[in-house]
């Protein structure tokens, strides 16, 4: 574990994201003075304001600010020692907002811009990911350095929340029901980390000097597995098998020119993860450390164990089996029929 630092007091922005929540709570667990930044501390969302709640049950305190407005930045950033950013995909190029803020606090100690993904300065991966996503990270970790701001790049693979439950499908949102559709020929090594993990390792770096100015590889061994171990891994579990269709490169590259934008990006990215292999990134010790090196007794969440939670979602595996739940019935067929409809449009294309 980290060595005992004192008191450290760390502010999140995007506390309230999908990863943020994780970050805010795993923060306020090992014992730092946390504080989160809200856009409205008392939200008519139920979601949201249980959300806060729990955030204040768990001791956090919760400012009123946004990205847009500087002055909200820089007064609560005075009285932090670490800024760790959540921020998401769309707002990654305005976290020049943050860095002006932590330059004019003048007390930072330690900045952790929004990464957690994969090493964006050696990707190979095509547009449109390449310049929204990767270009942008790239961007802001030059502004920083520039600034001359102390900072931890914490890097990880695929977020388990954002593939797991369609057991790594990118064009379906659920389990493979029948056919499983797999880009490129599955044996690519894909790392998935659950998000409450990259949470705890996100709060443990930010306030250990080992940390300071490298990359956190977080890849834990048990879940640095192929597409192909992925969907052997959920028959051997439910006891069912079922078809898989693979992909081609070529038709995947083809595939992420003809979609629309958003599509793209998210295409792009499923390419870089599983042809390209960038998620199972190669660790360089004069640039970075390894999270499981650095936090030995964690406890980490398994590829495993998550779909386990996944059958325990759905009631029991008996019953997602033989889809005695209406809804989830509903929801595979309408899933069914839109990859039949995609397949469909593809040929068409292809012809």
């Amino acid at each position: 574990m980290a060595p005992d630092n004192g008191e450290c007091r760390i502010l999140v922005i995007g506390g309230t994201g999908r990863l943020g929540r994780h970050i805010v709570a795993a923060s306020a667990r090992l014992g730092h003075h946390t504080t989160a930044l809200v856009r409205d501390t008392s939200p008519s969302d139920p979601t949201k304001a249980a959300l806060l709640q729990r955030f204040r049950d768990l001791g956090v305190e919760l400012v009123h600010g946004d990205l847009y407005d500087h002055a909200s930045l820089v007064r609560p950033m005075k009285s932090s020692d670490v800024v760790i950013s959540a921020l998401g995909t769309s707002q990654i190029a305005d976290q020049t907002r943050l860095i002006a803020a932590i330059k004019e606090a003048g007390c930072v100690k330690r900045f952790l811009p929004s990464e957690f993904w994969t090493d964006v300065d050696r990707t190979r991966a095509v547009e449109p990911a390449r310049s929204a996503v990767y270009g942008a990270k790239a961007a802001i970790r030059r502004a920083v350095e520039a600034s001359g701001i102390p900072h931890t790049y914490v890097l990880c693979g695929y977020l388990a929340g954002a593939a797991l439950p369609s057991v790594g499908q990118v064009v379906s949102p659920t389990p493979p029901a029948g056919e499983a559709v797999v880009l490129g020929d599955g044996d690519t090594k894909v790392v998935y980390v659950a998000e409450e993990d990259v949470g705890v390792y996100t709060a443990m770096a930010a306030a250990d000097p080992r940390a300071a100015g490298k990359m956190v590889y977080v890849k834990p061994p048990a879940n640095t597995v192929s597409h192909n171990e992925l969907l052997s891994m959920w028959e051997k579990k439910t006891g069912r098998g079922f078809r898989r269709a693979y992909v081609a490169e070529a038709t995947v590259l083809k595939m992420i020119r003809e979609a629309p934008f958003e599509l793209g990006i998210a295409l792009s990215l499923a390419h870089a993860a599983y042809i390209l292999g960038e998620t199972d990134f190669k660790m360089e010790p004069s640039r970075g450390v390894a999270a499981g090196e650095l936090y030995p007794d964690v406890k980490y969440t398994t590829v495993s164990e998550y779909l386990d939670r996944l059958l325990m979602s759905t009631g029991s595996s008996e019953r997602y089996l033989q889809g005695r739940k209406c809804l989830f019935t509903s929801v595979v067929a309408a899933c069914c029929v839109f990859l039949c409809i995609y397949v469909w449009m593809l040929s068409g294309r292809l012809g």
